[in-house]
């Protein structure tokens, strides 16, 4: 009778953990950055969407040449501590008779450099300090668990307050994110920010992690029953990474933002699909435009129309002065 009883929890465990083993392969492949092993990382990195979305999939010169050009300034480390007490570092570079601030927040799992290559010269030479961010977990920033901005919203904040108290001139600042980068500066938006903060530039941003990572579930693995994927993701981020999947969601910052914003977003892109970006922009509340670029894919619609790009860049930093 006792050993019957002793197999009864035992069985349970063991159905426990092979109904949680799903969720923690997604959680250790995408969120737990710092602990992933190499080979796994070479896997994930191998995926046809990745590569086929990458800007050097069709434009690896300028690419290049862009990571190329910022690598080759003279910039400033700066660091500040994040909420949770990690330290977190970027780089600035200031400019000749600067207009304004650009706070540049990269993507999932990039850089300021590569992300950004080939708008940061041409926003610089328009007289633009920029300010690098190593998001979390990246470059020079601390970190374990990519949070798809539930966190990173935080550090964005923390760094604009970082630039307001150094602006003594009172320059306009601007969040600029990319992918991941401009899902966390539309979360960020609907934070308290300084009154220099004038306006969001958010490019093929998501709606929502929750959104975000059931379209690559189901269009790039072909998994089935993503809702108990979903749950079981959103218990480790819970657990081990301290946030909740609602945390990384633009719907309530986009009601409460008065800033404007500028939306860019490629048509081609299957990375993150355009369709974030319309909902984006039917649920902001303040003044904005959304601008698709036909053929682009992801964070390359700067390279595919750069002409347009700069000019909408512009437009926009001339009418929210």
């Amino acid at each position: 009778m006792k050993k019957k009883i002793l197999k009864i929890p035992a069985a349970a465990g063991l159905a426990f953990g092979i109904f949680m083993v799903p969720g923690w392969s997604f959680f250790e492949m995408m969120i737990h950055y710092r602990g992933q092993k190499k080979l796994f990382k070479k896997k994930w990195f191998a995926l046809s969407h990745i590569k086929n979305n990458h800007p050097r999939n069709k434009y690896e010169k300028e690419y290049e040449e862009g990571k190329a050009w910022c690598r080759q300034q003279t910039m400033q480390d700066r660091y500040i501590r994040s909420r949770d007490g990690l330290m977190l570092h970027a780089y600035y570079f200031p400019a000749e008779d600067a207009k304004r601030f650009v706070v540049l927040s990269h993507g999932y799992k990039g850089s300021g450099f590569g992300d950004f290559a080939n708008i940061a010269r041409f926003l610089h030479e328009n007289h633009c300090n920029l300010l690098f961010i190593d998001q979390r977990c990246c470059g020079g920033s601390q970190g374990e668990y990519i949070t798809f901005g539930a966190m990173e919203k935080y550090d964005v904040q923390k760094w604009t307050y970082f630039i307001a108290k150094r602006n003594e001139k009172k320059l306009p600042i601007y969040l600029f994110g990319e992918s991941m980068g401009a899902a966390t500066v539309l979360m960020a938006s609907g934070l308290a920010l300084p009154e220099e903060v004038k306006g969001i530039i958010a490019d093929c941003g998501f709606r929502s992690m929750k959104g975000q990572v059931q379209d690559m579930a189901a269009n790039w693995f072909h998994l089935k029953w993503i809702g108990l994927l979903l749950f079981r993701l959103d218990l480790f981020c819970a657990f081990f990474a301290g946030f909740r999947m609602k945390d990384a969601d633009t719907a309530d910052a986009m009601k409460k933002n008065k800033r404007p914003v500028l939306f860019f977003h490629g048509s081609g892109d299957t990375y993150v699909y355009p369709s974030n970006s319309e909902d984006n922009y039917k649920l902001c509340q303040a003044p904005k435009e959304l601008v698709i670029i036909p053929g682009a894919k992801h964070i390359s619609s700067a390279y595919e129309n750069p002409e347009l790009y700069r000019k909408k860049l512009l437009e926009f930093f001339e009418r929210t002065w």
